[in-house]
């Protein structure tokens, strides 16, 4: 199976740490990042994907925001610079261990972190990859692989 993200969804997936909008959405999160360190592909999409579902049934869902669509065409630029690989909608990739690296490397050191700008979870994300992404759903699952 594949993984459908949304351009700025592969930078949340880094810091996710068990976090979320709604239990529904944590739950679907925790699949999602257990799915990835299991080595399932990555589609990128743009517009609402697997991480979104919980969320759009709500009234006005913030994945259709103006703003949400700009945090994915920073991210995507952000993310084919350090993958040294253009990442394009439709196009796929898998999480291996050497992109992780470089992704978490890159996110710590801010030059990931474009998408970020006025997001409510940026502290948090900030202050999980200080302390190295140790706790993140992600890593744990690897671990558990």
């Amino acid at each position: 199976m594949t993984v459908r993200l949304r351009p700025h969804h592969l930078l949340c997936v880094l810091t996710y740490a068990g976090k979320g909008y709604s239990p529904a959405f944590t739950a679907n999160m925790t699949a999602i990042a257990g799915r990835l360190a299991g080595g399932e592909d990555v589609e990128v999409v743009a517009g609402p994907d697997d991480v979104c579902a919980p969320l759009l049934s709500d009234p006005q869902p913030h994945c259709h925001r103006a703003s949400v669509s700009e945090r994915d065409r920073a991210a995507i630029d952000d993310l084919g610079r350090v993958l040294a690989l253009p990442v394009r909608l439709g196009g796929r990739l898998r999480l291996d261990a050497t992109w992780l690296g470089r992704l978490r490397a890159a996110f710590a050191a801010g030059h990931v972190r474009s998408a970020c700008h006025e997001c409510e979870w940026d502290a948090l994300c900030t202050a999980i990859a200080q302390d190295g992404f140790a706790h993140t759903v992600l890593a744990a699952r690897a671990r558990e692989a």
